[in-house]
């Protein structure tokens, strides 16, 4: 069984150069442990906000690192320097553009400045690029999605379609903690465990 390989990458100017410590990765890497039920190794990389930089770490992660998922965050916005998803789309063989309207839908629950961002999912060979945002706070929500006061989720976070999007482009099969986040995908695509 093929094990599940994800690529981490925090995209700073500042972090990467030691100003402060970047926090978007430990708190993906921590959100990840709490979220899959499966064994999963991790490739980490802190860049700064340059887009062949960002470029050339997307294509190495995906296609010498092999990691069948990408999540990058920060550098989403409209600022001259955000380039994240400039990058992302440069290396894409197919854009997938749900994703991005489903971060920024669940985002817009918490900041009405969740229209500024530009994230994007894309597709690259056998592997899925996700652009989050910067703070550990809007990357959970991301990720997870909205959640009434009892608890119900009222909207879906993005990261209820990864296993199913990843069983098709690549045919690896994951899953997640129902209690984190429940996973989606068709009764014909479910196998027992």
């Amino acid at each position: 069984m093929t094990t599940l390989k994800i690529g981490l990458v925090s995209v700073s100017d500042r972090a990467s150069q030691g100003v402060y410590q970047d926090e978007g990765i430990p708190s993906l890497q921590r959100w990840l442990e709490s979220a899959i039920e499966d064994e999963f190794t991790v490739e980490t990389r802190l860049i700064p906000d340059e887009q062949k930089l960002i470029e050339e770490t997307l294509k190495e992660l995906v296609d010498e690192k092999h990691c069948h998922l990408v999540l990058t965050t920060g550098g989403t916005g409209p600022a001259k320097r955000d380039v994240t998803p400039d990058a992302t789309l440069a290396v894409a063989d197919r854009e997938m553009p749900g994703f991005g309207e489903q971060m920024r839908q669940v985002s817009l629950h918490f900041v009405p400045t969740a229209i500024l961002s530009r994230q994007v999912g894309v597709i690259r060979g056998e592997s899925l690029i996700l652009n989050l945002p910067g703070q550990p706070k809007a990357i959970m929500e991301t990720l997870e999605g909205v959640k009434d006061k009892a608890g119900n989720v009222i909207v879906k976070g993005v990261f209820s379609a990864v296993p199913y999007c990843l069983q098709l482009i690549n045919g690896i099969y994951i899953d997640t903690r129902a209690e984190v986040i429940k996973s989606f995908r068709p009764k014909t695509a479910r196998r027992e465990r």
